[in-house]
């Protein structure tokens, strides 16, 4: 029992001392579904540990493990998923399925 107690110590100190780096992408979200989509679907993606989409700044802030995953494959990710993410473009296919609201104008 008490080997079960120190591995399990020893694992939560390896996740709370695990290092991250946070990055800043612009985004083409237009409303809060964005928000909702964006921040769902990234949390499924390996090393991502947070994100958050700011709606009025277009600013989606990721908090990630560098060890697993870095800013250009979240670029990515955020790409796939249909929206814009930087100067990489959104999937077409992907954009195609969002909601209607969540289309950027065609102007922007």
């Amino acid at each position: 029992m008490k080997k079960i107690i120190i591995a399990i110590f020893i694992c939560s100190v390896q996740v709370v001392f695990a290092q991250t780096d946070t990055i800043k992408i612009q985004t083409s979200a237009v409303c809060e579904m964005c928000k909702e989509t964006i921040e769902h679907d990234l949390s499924f993606v390996k090393g991502i540990v947070s994100s958050n989409q700011d709606v009025e700044t277009k600013t989606l802030q990721v908090v990630f493990d560098p060890a697993k995953t870095n800013a250009l494959q979240i670029q990515k990710e955020v790409t796939k998923i249909g929206y814009d993410a930087d100067t990489l473009k959104a999937d077409p296919k992907a954009f195609r399925k969002l909601p209607e609201c969540c289309k950027k104008p065609h102007n922007e």
